[in-house]
């Protein structure tokens, strides 16, 4: 029996029945190879021509390799909960619906307004960092200042021009990021096989450098959760270092989850999602990996540092080290690949905004006119409203500061869906598995430890505003959500207003009209 009030729950069945509406169905295009590609255009971004140099030089040394794997063994186990999830319940919305059918609406509201959150911020910050590297490459400013009001035309360009192609169908813009992966993957390769010839083993002694009193770890606000809690303060370099490089390192895999947002939209999702997810999470890995080991073999990592010699006043990147070596072509090549790189990340994003909200809405926890399909199944109101909103907020903002609530946001679904595997596996045990966690309960449990330690290493600052964030979302459920539930309407009414089994959803919609233009 579902849950009542805010903790109603909605049957895995009756989330895939909800699925064949003819109002809101999606078109099933997608393949392993389209979601395998979207995992690596959403996680293959800046962070491996920017982060990657800044982490050795200020923060682990050599040892960033090692980090790398350590923040991808962290997602490689929520990726399993994820596949088993998004196996189960071949749903869009992703994280959102898989807490629907374990922890009631409530906490499918929390988790959605979340991703929300990370989505919109994610696609708005990477938004503003292609203009960045567009002005580098272009040599000539991509901002203006209209009525007094700074505006970033250059992001506005990429999102309005992604909207476009999002509008047009995601086996549309599968191809397109296909093509664009494939250009920034060979610009990695690039980087591998040509830095090869430039390392010098001894760059990676000691590959745990000795450690350093972190004279910046901040104060405050400024420090992690975990200081404030234990008291103590960081250090640069060392274990406690590579433990930190990991944290921040994690970053740099973000986005994988958004292959499980199309888990409505694949032809085989049993076969295809866990693929997917695992296959891209592996591939990124390798090259992650593969450049970290290039990278600080070219140079001595203390080159790398923010106040070193190669660096300036400015902040290390791949091209770096290219420089030191005179390989000053690198440089376009890596611009060429992050604009790249940066196209697919906000494409990929963009996607999993639309199909969380069109989770949602289809739910009536925000405007049922929102779901909405034209004829050729495509989410027309959705993307638009979307690519308008993320336009504005790049355009207009300056949100760096809160990059972080991008990453906590998503540390926070990870460890509600890995938490959702173990509720599932005990609470329907019968449903039908296309991929199953191995060790289960213990590898989602070691999971949520993963995640949760990520989290804590977290500053003081963005905890605060991530809660503020999610108190104003519980203000919007209470306003709006509660009161147009479609699982809360379908309960409240008599036996006789809905139908059973897959004949509900038509009965359903039906009955919902009269708030489908609220």
């Amino acid at each position: 029996m579902p849950g009542v009030g805010i903790w109603r729950t909605k049957s895995v069945e009756q989330s895939i029945a909800e699925t064949d509406e003819p109002r809101s169905r999606l078109r099933k295009d997608l393949t392993t190879r389209d979601l395998t590609t979207f995992g690596v255009a959403v996680v293959i971004g800046a962070g491996i021509f920017t982060l990657t140099a800044r982490t050795a030089g200020d923060v682990a040394g050599p040892s960033v390799s090692l980090a790398f794997v350590l923040a991808a063994v962290a997602c490689g186990l929520a990726a399993l909960c994820y596949a088993e999830f998004a196996s189960t319940v071949p749903v869009a919305g992703s994280a959102y619906t898989f807490s629907y059918a374990t922890f009631g609406e409530f906490i499918a509201w929390i988790i959605g307004w979340d991703l929300i959150l990370e989505f919109a911020l994610a696609s708005s910050v990477v938004a503003k960092g292609w203009s960045l590297y567009l002005a580098d490459f272009l040599g000539t400013a991509t901002t203006v200042e209209i009525g007094g009001v700074r505006m970033d035309l250059g992001a506005v360009v990429i999102i309005g021009a992604i909207t476009l192609t999002l509008a047009f169908g995601v086996k549309l813009s599968s191809r397109v990021s296909a093509i664009v992966t494939a250009i920034k993957v060979a610009v990695v390769l690039l980087v591998i096989i040509v830095g090869a010839f430039f390392i010098n083993t001894d760059n990676y002694r000691p590959f745990v450098p000795p450690a350093e009193a972190n004279t910046e770890s901040g104060a405050g606000l400024q420090q992690t959760l975990f200081s404030l809690l234990s008291g103590s303060h960081g250090s640069d370099y060392g274990w406690y270092g590579l433990l930190a490089a990991a944290s921040l390192l994690f970053f740099a895999f973000i986005g994988f989850d958004v292959v499980a947002t199309t888990a409505e939209e694949t032809k085989n999702p049993q076969k295809s999602i866990p693929r997917g997810i695992l296959g891209s999470l592996a591939i990124v890995t390798v090259l992650y990996v593969a450049v970290t080991v290039v990278l600080t073999g070219m140079v001595s990592y203390r080159q790398l540092r923010t106040d070193g010699p190669l660096v300036g006043d400015g902040t290390a990147t791949l091209a770096t080290a290219f420089e030191y070596h005179g390989v000053t072509w690198a440089q376009t090549a890596i611009n060429v690949g992050a604009l790249a790189g940066l196209t697919t990340v906000v494409m990929v994003m963009m996607l999993g905004q639309t199909r969380v909200l069109f989770a949602m809405s289809r739910d009536g926890l925000v405007p049922r006119s929102w779901g909405t399909t034209n004829q050729s199944g495509n989410l027309i109101r959705i993307t638009m409203l979307v690519g308008g909103i993320v336009a504005v907020i790049a355009a207009v903002f300056p949100i760096e500061t809160l990059e972080q609530m991008v990453n906590i946001g998503t540390l926070f679904a990870f460890v509600l869906v890995c938490a959702g595997v173990i509720v599932l596996r005990r609470t329907r045990p019968d449903l039908k598995r296309g991929f199953r966690v191995p060790g289960s309960p213990i590898v989602p449990a070691i999971a949520i430890i993963a995640c949760g330690w990520l989290m804590i290493n977290l500053s003081v600052e963005t905890w605060i505003r991530f809660v503020a964030w999610m108190v104003l979302g519980v203000v919007v459920y209470l306003i709006y959500g509660r009161r147009h539930s479609v699982l809360g309407r379908r309960l409240a009414a008599p036996p006789a207003t809905f139908a059973t089994g897959p004949e509900y959803v038509a009965t359903g919609a039906r009955s919902d009209q009269a708030s489908t233009d609220d």
